[in-house]
């Protein structure tokens, strides 16, 4: 049965227990038993499927997986603890020492830390390059490149890659290319339908909506998923628990609703913001002098709820902004029902080294807004004092 995307978002993976339940079932058990040894034996062995220990095996946290890489058009996900072990257990899965990643410097700043101070230590080598630019892409594969990856849009300035452009790349020097598809969620973009070929996520952001649980996945075709990825998850357990797969099912159920209302409002606060004169530059996808405007319209079917700012002042004028606030939160999640906002210089990207930071275009009067679904009169008017210096 082919079904689109919004019953996907509800109906995909759900696997009903004798009790015929009408929501999923919840399993919060650290393991199951067997009717016998003979069935142990078989199950650990891998000759007969079935549940053996929640690290890896869990009816709640397989029912995420199958719903999130239908929504995503993937043969199979994988759902970890964090977005942050998602990317750690596709890099452990796939590489080895000596193996090199080509990265956007438009990624969020602790996946810069990931790939730069950990990962190099273990002999895996990265090379970051501009987003937009296919040339510094295509000049730093090496032989020995294994991964191009990516965030489209990106945190925090939401520039885009033509993500087909690059899939054709990777896979012309015999790499893979992984999408980080946090922005969008597969709502609004389907990497892998446009030829990338892992998608990760954190599934704290948008898949969740309301910053309850924090989770991570992969998604993709269920051989490389099945033999290289999970052996890595099964030994190291950086899985998901079967509360917080149950919190990202029932988010699912409203993603593509979600995405279109925080769109919608994101184009109203980045238009209001152009008129504002404290404001030097807006960064919005949906704007039409956003440098990849075009671009974000042909790959996407929405421009997403995060829009960045630049205020005049530097960090003084920022954090001025910031603390006039009464309604918004201040925190560095994003992708909540409550609009939240934050100054990546000293936060989400605080353990950049300057130099990373001015590559990445990350200023000291930057501020980034996650638009929630309030109405978009408050969250104007919570912004007003501290753009006009009134309180």
């Amino acid at each position: 049965m082919s079904w689109g995307p919004d019953t996907k978002g509800l109906r995909a993976g759900l696997e009903r227990t004798a009790e015929q339940e009408h929501s999923e079932a919840i399993f919060p058990t650290s393991s199951f038993v067997f009717a016998n040894a003979a069935e142990a034996a078989a199950r650990f062995s891998g000759e007969q499927p079935g549940n053996i220990y929640s690290r890896f095996t869990n009816p709640t946290v397989r029912a995420f997986e199958k719903r999130l890489a239908a929504m995503e058009g993937g043969e199979a996900a994988i759902a970890t603890a964090s977005g942050m072990s998602a990317i750690l257990a596709l890099i452990m899965g796939l590489l080895k020492a000596g193996d090199h990643i080509v990265c956007s410097v438009a990624v969020f700043g602790t996946t810069t830390s990931l790939l730069d101070n950990q990962l190099r230590r273990f002999g895996v080598e990265t090379d970051f390059v501009p987003l937009t630019d296919l040339g510094a892409w295509e000049a730093a594969i090496r032989p020995e490149t294994r991964l191009l990856f990516l965030e489209t849009p990106s945190n925090p300035l939401t520039e885009l890659a033509d993500i087909a452009k690059l899939a054709e790349l990777a896979h012309d020097h015999d790499a893979l290319l992984v999408v980080d598809n946090c922005f969008c969620t597969p709502a609004l973009q389907r990497p892998l339908e446009l030829g990338a070929d892992l998608v990760t996520h954190s599934a704290t952001k948008y898949l969740d909506g309301q910053g309850r649980c924090v989770g991570g996945a992969i998604v993709g075709d269920a051989e490389r998923l099945g033999k290289q990825i999970f052996p890595f998850l099964r030994s190291a357990g950086p899985t998901m628990s079967p509360f917080n797969a149950w919190v990202f099912l029932k988010g699912l159920e409203t993603l593509n609703l979600r995405m279109r209302a925080h769109s919608e409002q994101a184009m109203q606060l980045a238009q209001w913001l152009l008129k504002q004169p404290e404001v030097s530059h807006v960064y919005y996808p949906g704007l039409p002098d956003h440098p990849q405007h075009a671009l974000a319209a042909s790959q996407q079917s929405g421009f997403g709820g995060i829009v960045s700012f630049e205020v005049q002042g530097g960090r003084e004028a920022a954090w001025r902004v910031i603390d006039a606030t009464q309604m918004l939160s201040i925190t560095a999640n994003l992708g909540d029902v409550r609009t939240t906002i934050t100054h990546p210089a000293t936060t989400t990207h605080g353990r950049m080294s300057a130099d990373q930071r001015a590559a990445a275009g990350i200023k000291e009067g930057l501020l980034r807004v996650s638009v929630g679904l309030e109405d978009i009169a408050d969250i104007q008017a919570d912004l007003l004092p501290g753009l006009t210096g009134q309180r």
